[in-house]
Order: structure tokens, then C-alpha cells, then sequence
């Protein structure tokens, strides 16, 4: 069953001993149950057939799990991008990085039909072909969000710095909106030409990814480098910005202190602690990566295990079925969490739909804080989608 995934069958990563031959010829015990087309059998790395095919329950669960998960997000990034292209007050620089964000989720759910119809088929129902789309829209859906993630922070970070001259034109936006896709394509599009790598069956042979298991030193050096390039690179910018705006909101807090100090008043806020703004940042901003670690921190263990490891018994379907749901989920999420934190987008939400969102509280309470601080807490507020 899926929840207690199987032992491998009498493990043995350089497939030699008594059962190297069969494994070496896709065994018909190892492979039953799974419908794979021929030019996709040689594609199997041979460390899947050292585990018990998935039952048909197995396959029913994570098939209804996707469509679930399908469902939720199409329906809530899409309200994402309706309510966007339809209100004109949201469509600013900052909201164009939050509507690339809802895309790059569709697109990661573009993948979910496939998966569920390869659940219900119990193999690979579009083929070769099938099994690229697959991993290409997975990959460029993944690589894409990471770095919008990253021009988020980076445009918080100006607004929240630079309130003055620090906002992005809308021209900058759309430029670096271009860019994102562009940094996508590269690490997906080389799988899928098989220039360098190549899109495989994985786990429960349902799913497709790159390879990460082959035993080569070419294997080897493209996980490392897309484990730099889509993973590293991206948490690291994001460490740097969010620890810049932390910083920033801790210096303004301390300066509207020492203002009211000299005005011999308690606070500049009426009624309002000076630190809920700094507090309330640092939980928008520890939330937003969280998110992103619980999203892309699965996969990228995975990959560097079947890569490295040098157990991967380890590694078994259920395993690597994981990082999956973890990326689908919090593609879903997204939009839900943006409709909760911005208030903009919650009172048309609540105007457009009603019975879905309830209407927004007294802002009397956001208004007790100074205009900056305002200013600053609003300004990560567009972040969290």
C-alpha cells in the first residue's frame, strides 16, 4: 500500500549476483503491472526494478491526491490571474511578479492530467513524448517560480529601501518577467533535445524527471549543476534579500523610537506597538521561505542522493514520489495564501465572490500605523502570493 511503501527486493546497486541478468533484461516479474511503451522500457534505469511494482491502490491514491490537488490549483491561481486582469488598481509593478507566479503554478499543473491519466493507464499513456512534456513543464514550472520568488524579494526589497525612487517601472517588471522564462528554459530544454541528459520514467515509472541515477561522471556534473542553478543560487539570493529587509524594517523601528523619544511621546503609532511591523514582516518573510524550501528542498534531496549517495536503497519509488506532492501542494497553495494576506485582492475576492472569501475586517487597525510603516508592511503583503 502507499503508505507503507515496499522493501527492495534483495538490493544490490552494481546489479551483480544471481538476479543481474533478469534485472539487466527488464524481467517480466519486475516490470508486471506497468505499461511502458518500448522506447521507454530502455529508459528505465535499472535501480527502479530492484523494488515490487506499485499495487493498483497505490496508483488510485496518488491518481485522486493529483486530481485533488489539479482542481484547487487551476481554480485558485486562475482567480489569481481574473481578479488581477480585471481590477485596475492591481495591476502594478509589484502584482505583475504575483500573476507570473499564478502562470508558472498553471503550468505546473498542466502536468497533473498527465500523471493522473498515467495512474489510471498504470504506466506511460502518451509515450516518449508524454514522459518529455512531462518532465519539461514540471521543470520550467520549478525553475521559473524559484526566480520569480527571487525578483519578488528583490522588488520588496527596493520599495521597502527606497520608498521614494526604489519602486520598479512596469516596464522593468515586464523585462524581468522575460527573464525569468529565459533562465528556465535551458536546464529543461537540454533534457528534452537529450543534448545533454535525458527525461526517464521514475518512481512508480508514472512520473518523468531527469536522469539523476545513471552512474557517470556526465550524470554527475549536470545534477550539481542544476542543483546550482535552480536550487542554490535562488535560496542564497533569497537569504540576502529578506535578511536586507529585515534589517531595514529593525532600523526603522528603532528610529520611530528614538522620534517619539525626543517628541516625549510613547509611540508615533496610535495605539500600536512600534514592533508589530517588524514582527509582522519577519513572519511574512520566514513563511514565504519556508514555502519555497517545502516545495523544492524534497526534490533536490532526491536528485543528490541518486546522484552521490552511495546507499540508494534508500531511494525508493515512494521516495522519490515525495517531492512531487510537496511542489504540487504549495503550487496550490500560493494563490490561497495571497488571498488571505492582501487586503486588496481579499475585498475583491469577497465583492466577486462572496461565499468564498469573508469580508475584510476594519482596516481602522492597519490605519493606527505610521505611514511608512504602512508602507512597509503592505509592500510584503504583495509579496506572498
Amino acid at each position: 500500500m502507499l503508505l507503507n511503501p515496499s522493501l527492495p527486493l534483495a538490493y544490490n546497486s552494481t546489479f551483480e549476483g544471481p538476479h543481474a541478468e533478469a534485472r539487466a533484461g527488464f524481467s517480466s516479474e519486475s516490470m508486471a503491472g506497468v505499461n511502458l511503451p518500448p522506447e521507454l522500457i530502455g529508459l528505465v534505469d535499472q535501480h527502479w526494478l530492484n523494488f515490487p511494482p506499485a499495487s493498483s491502490s497505490d496508483h488510485t491514491i496518488l491518481g485522486i491526491v493529483y486530481l485533488f490537488i489539479f482542481i484547487a490549483g487551476v481554480f485558485g491561481n486562475g482567480c489569481v490571474l481574473w481578479i488581477f486582469l480585471t481590477t485596475k488598481s492591481l495591476r502594478t509593478s509589484s502584482n505583475v511578479f504575483v500573476a507570473n507566479l499564478a502562470v508558472l503554478d498553471l503550468v505546473m499543473m498542466a502536468q497533473l492530467p498527465i500523471f493522473v491519466a498515467n495512474s489510471l493507464y498504470q504506466g506511460q499513456v502518451m509515450g516518449k513524448v508524454g514522459c518529455q512534456l512531462f518532465g519539461a513543464l514540471g521543470g520550467i514550472a520549478g525553475m521559473g517560480a524559484a526566480v520569480n520568488n527571487v525578483a519578488i524579494a528583490y522588488d520588496r526589497y527596493r520599495t521597502i529601501a527606497f520608498p521614494l525612487d526604489g519602486r520598479m517601472s512596469m516596464k522593468s517588471a515586464l523585462l524581468f518577467v522575460l527573464f525569468i522564462w529565459i533562465w528556465a528554459m535551458p536546464f529543461n530544454l537540454m533534457p528534452a533535445l537529450e543534448v545533454w541528459n535525458r527525461y526517464v520514467p521514475e518512481g512508480f515509472l508514472t512520473t518523468c524527471s531527469f536522469d539523476y541515477l545513471t552512474n557517470t561522471q556526465d550524470v554527475r556534473v549536470f545534477v550539481m549543476c542544476i542543483f546550482i542553478y535552480a536550487y542554490l543560487l535562488p535560496v542564497s539570493l533569497l537569504v540576502l534579500f529578506y535578511s536586507k529587509i529585515l534589517v531595514h524594517v529593525k532600523e526603522h523601528t528603532k528610529a520611530m523610537a528614538d522620534q517619539a523619544r525626543k517628541m516625549g511621546v510613547k509611540s508615533l503609532a496610535q495605539g500600536q506597538d512600534e514592533k508589530s511591523a517588524e514582527i509582522r514582516i519577519a513572519k511574512v518573510a520566514c513563511g514565504i521561505f519556508f514555502l519555497f524550501l517545502c516545495a523544492w528542498t524534497p526534490y533536490a534531496t532526491v536528485a543528490l542522493m541518486g546522484a552521490f549517495h552511495s546507499n540508494r536503497a534508500i531511494l525508493t519509488p515512494f521516495a522519490s514520489m515525495v517531492p512531487a506532492v510537496f511542489s504540487k501542494s504549495i503550487a496550490c497553495v500560493d494563490p490561497w495564501v495571497y488571498a488571505i494576506s492582501h487586503p486588496k485582492f481579499r475585498e475583491q475576492m469577497h465583492k466577486r465572490l462572496p461565499w468564498l472569501i469573508s469580508e475584510e475586517r476594519s482596516s481602522s487597525k492597519a490605519s493606527d500605523t505610521t505611514s511608512q510603516a504602512s508602507n512597509i508592511t503592505s509592500s510584503v503583503d504583495d509579496h506572498k502570493a
